[in-house]
């Protein structure tokens, strides 16, 4: 029998092989497909890295503020309208170098007023003295002649009288000469007031009143201040736990021990530079604030190329060393509702690991528990990877991971 149309015939031929003998064959078919021979040749490679042990120096930080160790306000000690200025802000000048001078001409009269009651004052006393030495001549004439019987005492006692009060009258003429010279002198004091001088050395600030502007003893804001910079301090505070945790771990049995036992601090500028000399603590209060629940900390910097001005703001970086902590690349981790995961690699097996962090620096993560030294884990890319996905160990150094996610500026 023959058919012109092989499809016919093949259709024809179909419908007479069982369904059950065509569905087993298939089967047998992709099975074939899906067969690579024996291992699981459809693992990726994937880079790992070995946890390592190493000795790590971190950093807590505080924002501080900056100020000279000494920062005067000058004030003007008399009322009086500026007339002068000598600086300008920014200068440096040294104790005692004038600043500005106020209008001295009412002052100047009043000096030359109390310098004339001086002389007068003088005058007065030079005439009391006249009429004491007087009395006193009269007295002694006297005396022998009432001791001789040739004149009565009565005329005695009369020049003992006028002698006492000519001397009464020169205790008040020196009275008199005294409290002039004091006026004089206050005036002159305060004629040299009206010479407003720098009180320290140091960097001259905002000038806040010129040249015209009445200034006063009693006036809310200062006419500048002088700040000494060659030494600054930087003030930060720490929250009470924290305070505690640095009473526990600084050695020292006092306070003063462990503030001289504490190690050196660095110091990072407002742009972010490193300040190049580091500072060493100071004082503490010791005293938790009411108001902010915090403990302020001061540190000394020395100032010898004269970078840092007083009003700067900056952050102080106090090292904190782990010793033989377990360290794995950042880039091996990722979080979850707060928790932190791993792929430890077991059999060439990702297997998702939960890790206690103690702490992350230069994109190391510092593990305090679930994982050991010598584990293997996935270094990067742990997005990608699942539970109990196979991968074939690319084996890599935590350096050259490290040294890949680092920022280049």
């Amino acid at each position: 029998m023959k058919y012109k149309h092989p499809k016919l015939f093949y259709n024809k031929l179909t419908m007479r092989i069982p369904l059950s003998i065509i569905f087993f064959a298939s089967i047998i078919i992709v099975g074939c497909k899906n067969q690579k021979g024996p291992g699981n040749f459809g693992a990726k490679p994937f880079p790992v890295v070995e946890v390592e042990t190493r000795t790590v120096i971190g950093y807590e930080s505080y924002p501080a503020a900056i100020e000279g160790i000494n920062n005067n306000e000058i004030r003007a000690k008399i009322s009086g309208y500026i007339k002068e200025v000598f600086v300008d802000e920014g200068a440096y000048v040294n104790k005692g170098q004038i600043l500005f001078r106020l209008e001295t001409n009412t002052l100047t009269q009043n000096v030359q007023a109390s310098k004339s009651s001086v002389d007068a004052a003088l005058s007065s006393i030079n005439a009391a003295q006249s009429t004491v030495d007087a009395a006193q001549v009269e007295v002694d004439k006297l005396k022998p002649l009432v001791e001789k019987k040739i004149i009565s005492n009565v005329q005695l006692e009369t020049a003992q009288a006028n002698l006492l009060r000519a001397k009464s009258q020169l205790d008040q003429a020196k009275a008199g000469y005294h409290q002039a010279l004091a006026n004089y002198k206050a005036a002159q004091a305060n004629e040299d007031y009206a010479i407003i001088r720098a009180p320290i050395s140091g960097v001259v600030g905002k000038i806040n009143f010129r040249e015209g502007s009445l200034v006063g003893p009693g006036d809310p804001t200062p006419i500048t201040v002088i700040s000494d910079t060659k030494e600054l301090y930087a003030y930060f505070s720490m929250n009470e736990a924290d305070y505690l945790n640095f009473l526990a771990k600084t050695p020292g049995n006092s306070l003063q021990e462990k503030i001289q036992q504490f190690p050196l601090v660095d110091l990072e500028l407002a742009n972010g530079e490193r300040y190049g000399i580091k500072g060493k603590l100071g004082t503490v209060t010791g005293q938790v604030n009411p108001q902010t629940g915090t403990v302020q900390f001061r540190v000394s910097f020395s100032n010898e190329n004269g970078l840092l001005t007083n009003g700067n703001s900056g952050v102080v970086r106090i090292p904190k060393q782990y010793n033989d902590a377990i360290v794995l690349p950042e880039s091996s981790t990722f979080e979850q509702q707060g928790i932190t995961y791993a792929y430890k690699i077991e059999a060439d097996t990702a297997k998702l690991t939960i890790i206690d962090v103690c702490d992350r620096i230069d994109n190391l993560v510092l593990v305090k528990s679930g994982l050991k030294k010598g584990d293997i884990v996935a270094a990067n890319g742990v997005g990608n990877i699942k539970n109990n996905t196979p991968i074939k160990p690319v084996r890599t150094t935590i350096d050259s991971i490290v040294q890949k996610i680092k920022p280049i500026f």
